[in-house]
């Protein structure tokens, strides 16, 4: 795990704090979706199915900070839709940085070199680029030439004005181990990116393909041979060891959603970002009155092939901090990414 040491220490103290109140429901981090409008039709995302009218919204800066004030996370993950069509969203960026926010840009990177401007380097702010392989594959993914190009000559430009970038990786039945390796070894070593997540596609209901989706046998089989070799450990990959045993199969946990809740133009989202089963003005409401325990794979049938990052990511931190074991791999393994 390649998180920033400060980091590191700021969301582990966050938690103990929560641990000394006796919340046993709060959020790690928050999706924050201030628009659903985008720039790319991607196959595997179904947020610009929504009517005109909603593409058209753009959430208010003071909406979408209160917002994550109002949860108390530590992290933000600014998403969409394309977050850089917001006009707004260096503004949205400032204020959650001030607060010592750590903020993550989602971003295709398709506008990014001509937004740059509007940002300063922080170590509480990255950019996080989208890359679902090398130029073929992702280009395939986003349904248009020339966006790996682009992203690839964006990442560089960001790297060389002095910002942190990671990079989010989605990955479906159509990938091999191979075609893992070889986007996340590019990412890794030819492009330096400072850390890399990964995540198994989820069924979106709305996502114009519904066929390539992985189950969690295909999962837990993809994963276990894309990470063999010492792979797992040479990557700087943002995950918790325990959240990579997961998608391996080693280990196997129930979900967590509550922990990185959505904030959209709707409100918070329940459960989480990849279903929509209404919606509830205040994080206080979404952790009260849903009834978390009818969601999960066994319980939903929605879930049942679920093993993305958004739901079972938490669980594993929780666990990490619930063992001395597994606190001090984690550490050692934060320790030894930061020295790369």
């Amino acid at each position: 795990m390649a998180m920033p040491l400060r980091q590191s220490i700021k969301v582990a103290t966050y938690l103990a704090e929560q641990k000394l109140r006796k919340r046993d429901k709060f959020p790690l981090i928050v999706e924050l979706e201030p628009l659903f409008a985008c720039n790319l039709k991607c196959e595997g995302c179904g947020k610009i199915q929504h009517p005109a009218g909603v593409l058209k919204q753009r959430m208010p800066v003071a909406q979408a900070v209160g917002a994550v004030l109002e949860s108390g996370a530590p992290m933000v993950s600014i998403a969409g839709g394309e977050p850089l069509m917001h006009p707004q969203i260096d503004e949205i960026v400032r204020q959650l940085v001030a607060r010592r926010k750590y903020v993550f840009l989602c971003t295709n990177a398709m506008l990014l070199r001509k937004k740059m401007d509007k940002f300063k380097p922080s170590p509480y702010f990255a950019f996080t680029v989208h890359i679902d392989g090398l130029r073929e594959r992702h280009d395939e993914s986003v349904a248009k030439e020339g966006v790996f190009d682009e992203a690839v000559a964006a990442i560089k430009e960001a790297k060389r004005r002095g910002f942190r970038v990671t990079t989010n990786s989605t990955f479906f039945n159509t990938d091999t181990p191979q075609t893992i390796v070889e986007v996340l070894d590019y990412l890794n070593d030819d492009l330096k990116v400072d850390e890399m997540m990964i995540s198994p596609a989820y069924a979106y209901e709305k996502a114009p393909d519904q066929e390539h989706f992985l189950g969690v046998e295909q999962t837990r089989e993809l994963f276990r041979k894309a990470f063999s070799g010492g792979n797992r450990r040479k990557w700087r990959l943002n995950h918790s060891p325990l959240f990579l045993d997961f998608l391996e199969g080693k280990v196997d946990f129930p979900c967590t959603a509550w922990a990185i809740p959505n904030y959209s133009l709707f409100g918070w989202q329940r459960p989480c970002y990849l279903m929509s089963d209404g919606y509830v003005p205040t994080y206080r409401e979404l952790v009260e009155d849903t009834d978390w325990d009818k969601y999960g794979r066994g319980k939903d049938p929605r879930c049942d092939n679920c093993m993305a990052h958004c739901g079972y990511e938490p669980t594993a931190v929780l666990a990490t901090m619930g063992s001395l074991t597994e606190s001090l791999r984690a550490m050692r393994e934060t320790v030894s990414g930061n020295r790369e």
